[in-house]
C-alpha cells in the first residue's frame, strides 16, 4: 500500500529553521516528489519538487534561497530543509507524489496527511 507520512513540523521563531521529512512506503524511484503547503483560508500552493534522480529541483519563488529539497531513494525519504523562516511560511505542509512533473496540486497521485509549521514573529 502506498503511503506518505510527514514529520518534523512545529513552532519556531522567525529567522529559525526546521527540517521536514516525508517517509514513503512503496517504490517511488520513478516518481517526482513534492512539498506543498496550505495556509488557513488559502489555496494549497506548490513549495518545491525533486525528480526521481534528484538532479532537477524546482522551488516556488517565495522560498527560493531559503528552502532546500532533497531525497534519499535508498531510504525512500524526501526532506525539506527550511531556513530563515518567516511568519508567512506558517501552513500545513504536505508531501505528495506524481508520475508527471507538474506544480498543479490537482494532478498529484498520492498525498500525506501533512505536518503543521507555525512561525511566530
Amino acid at each position: 500500500q502506498v503511503q506518505l507520512v510527514e514529520s518534523g513540523g512545529g513552532l519556531v521563531q522567525a529567522g529559525g529553521s526546521l527540517r521536514l521529512s516525508c517517509a514513503a512506503s512503496g517504490n517511488f524511484f520513478d516518481w517526482t516528489m513534492y512539498w506543498f503547503r496550505q495556509a488557513a483560508g488559502r489555496e494549497r500552493e506548490f513549495v518545491a519538487s525533486i525528480r526521481w534522480n534528484g538532479r532537477i529541483l524546482n522551488y516556488a519563488d517565495p522560498v527560493k534561497g531559503r528552502f532546500t529539497i532533497s531525497r534519499d531513494n535508498a531510504k525512500n525519504t524526501i526532506d525539506l530543509q527550511m531556513n530563515s523562516l518567516k511568519p508567512e511560511d506558517t501552513a500545513l505542509y504536505y508531501c505528495a507524489a506524481a508520475l508527471s512533473p507538474t506544480s498543479d496540486w490537482r494532478r498529484m497521485n498520492f498525498w500525506g496527511r501533512g505536518t503543521q509549521v507555525t512561525v511566530s514573529s
